[in-house]
């Protein structure tokens, strides 16, 4: 069965910065679109970043020019980088992507890892 199996959260000061990660779970798959959410308690999912496979990008406005998406074809992973962070980006991060491979297309969920911003 594959996966998306999500790391790099904790917590970290106004300010601070943080990379989250979001691999396949098997080799013999790889990521297509990733795009990574976040919810906080009592609060809607929201879409903060997606990729294509081709490299396209686009955020949210609330985080534009502070957190950047990337992929590693390579490595089959994810990421979000994430700078000048705010308390209100507390969160559960979770990535989404559709994995492809052994002839069958997924669209799978991580996780969840929880970012907590506060001094």
């Amino acid at each position: 069965q594959v996966q998306l199996v999500e790391s790099g959260g904790g917590l970290v000061q106004p300010g601070g910065s943080l990379r989250l990660s979001c691999r396949v779970s098997r080799r013999t798959f790889s990521i297509d679109t990733v795009a990574w959410y976040r919810q906080a308690p009592g609060k809607r999912r929201e879409r903060v970043a997606r990729i294509t496979a081709t490299g396209s990008t686009i955020y949210s406005d609330a985080i534009k020019g502070r957190f950047t998406i990337s992929r590693d074809s390579v490595k089959n992973t994810a990421y979000l980088q994430m700078n000048s962070l705010k308390p209100e980006d507390t969160a559960d991060y979770i990535c989404n992507a559709v994995v492809t491979g052994e002839s069958t297309l997924h669209d799978l969920w991580g996780q969840g890892t929880q970012v907590t911003v506060s001094s």
